[in-house]
């Protein structure tokens, strides 16, 4: 979930190619990928570093939209994927179900269309895509559909447009009146993507905002482009790989518990970073719209699974900057955040957080490297894509440098760390390095450190 691995600087053409979804990558990872991911082909590349192969087993504990799971699966290493955000965790669930006859889901996602575009028409609503090129007329005399107050609250303001969201209740209810289990999670994946590519008025730069409001969009239209794109990859997939991939709903710090000891030969993943980008955000409009999230509560419970990367995500009980306690680097970091604060009279609540949520947030991991080495065999190799970070008034975190440190105090072994790509920090004219840490798990004995 690195989300700088997207930032881009226009005058690093070679960069900007690095994170881009190549052409022959896009079978199943294109289904619903976060602008956030990391790319499929450096999973390739760490998988050929560490010499894996079907004799191994691969954990991924920041699964996100199953990046690394989904390309161990192609190529037959069984992987494992722990991922606290449940509409994440379903995007990388159905994205390892190739075992579909993708005419049949085609056929089926026909009718669902012609239930859907049925109930529109009756109410003067055309969603053909007809009207981009004819401007036909839409309904004005039908009541409009739209979600409970307290729901859609829960929504970034004007996300979407009250004729694409009434179109999108009526194709949610198609699809509820023609559920088929076979097909059922591949078309809901299909809907989420085509919300936030182009039903929504959302836009992602990377980080997720609200862009020029639309008021139509062919929503059934959309969707079954989405679907044709996975029945079409689904005629290339091998729908008899039998390679175990498995993805847990579980949160990155405690969720290894999950797995049998001694059981993971690799860790490749990319965690958040420390910044003040709400990850739910990005995933916020289709949670709701497809029932994964109902209530603020939900939400909260939700931010309560993830590792303290954002202000927004902070809670008074939270215990994890203890585990840093008396890290000198990261309490002076910290001190850092607090001072420039001060002297800048920066005073809002969230600012005041700025310090706590950086401690939190290395805490959090801390916590995360130590559950996990009772999961790794012993010689077991791991590879954290993260990125330096400036967020928090300037102060320069060196994320990469930070999380290997604290590795190192676990009892791992640092093998490296491998420049991925810089990019150039718009605040502060920096040069920011985002890197892969390399550690190595030599074994249960240094776990007393």
């Amino acid at each position: 979930m690195g989300d700088a691995l997207v930032l881009q600087h226009e005058s690093a053409k070679p960069e900007r190619e690095d994170n881009k979804l190549k052409l022959g990558d896009r079978a199943a990872h294109q289904w619903y990928r976060f602008v956030l991911s990391f790319p499929p082909h450096l999973v390739r590349e760490y998988v050929a570093k560490f010499g894996l192969n079907s004799h191994h087993q691969v954990l991924d504990p920041f699964c996100g939209t199953g990046t690394t799971i989904v390309e161990c699966k192609k190529l037959g290493i069984p992987a494992f994927g722990l991922e606290p955000n449940p509409v994440a965790c379903f995007a990388s669930q159905t994205k390892l179900q190739w075992n579909i006859d993708p005419q049949k889901l085609l056929r089926h996602a026909l009718t669902v269309a012609e239930t859907a575009n049925r109930r529109l028409e009756q109410d003067g609503f055309f969603d053909d895509g007809a009207y981009r090129l004819l401007e036909r007329p839409v309904g004005t005399n039908a009541n409009l559909r739209a979600l409970p107050a307290d729901v859609s609250d829960l929504l970034l303001t004007n996300s979407i447009s009250p004729i694409p969201l009434h179109k999108t209740l009526v194709l949610v209810d198609a699809l509820t009146e023609n559920h088929d289990d076979r097909f059922s999670n591949h078309e809901r994946l299909a809907l989420a993507t085509a919300l936030v590519s182009g039903i929504s008025n959302l836009h992602f730069g990377p980080e997720v905002g609200v862009g020029p409001a639309k008021s139509d969009a062919p929503v059934v239209s959309l969707w079954l482009d989405d679907v044709r794109a996975m029945v079409q990859d689904l005629e290339n997939l091998p729908r008899t790989r039998t390679t175990k991939a498995v993805i847990y709903q579980a949160d990155a710090r405690e969720g290894a518990s999950m797995l049998p000891a001694n059981s993971v030969d690799a860790v490749i993943t990319s965690p958040p970073y420390p910044n003040e980008k709400d990850y739910t955000r990005t995933t916020r409009l289709e949670s709701v719209l497809l029932g994964f999230i109902k209530s603020k509560q939900d939400l909260r419970n939700l931010k309560k699974r993830l590792v303290r990367s954002n202000t927004r995500g902070v809670y008074k009980a939270d215990t994890d900057d203890a585990i840093v306690a008396g890290h000198l680097q990261i309490e002076s970091i910290a001190a850092a955040i607090e001072k420039r604060r001060i002297e800048m009279n920066k005073d809002s609540g969230f600012e005041r957080l700025y310090a706590r949520v950086t401690k939190l947030y290395f805490g959090g991991m801390a916590r995360h490297l130590a559950e996990l080495r009772r999961v790794l065999r012993p010689g077991a190799r791991l590879a954290y894509v993260v990125g330096d970070q400036a967020s928090y008034l300037q102060v320069m975190i060196r994320t990469g440098q930070l999380l290997a440190g604290i590795a190192e105090s676990l009892g791992y072994e640092v093998v490296g760390l491998d420049l991925f790509r810089t990019r150039l920090a718009t605040a502060t004219k920096k040069q920011l390095r985002e890197e892969v840490v390399v550690l190595r798990w030599p074994g249960s004995k240094s776990r007393e450190s």
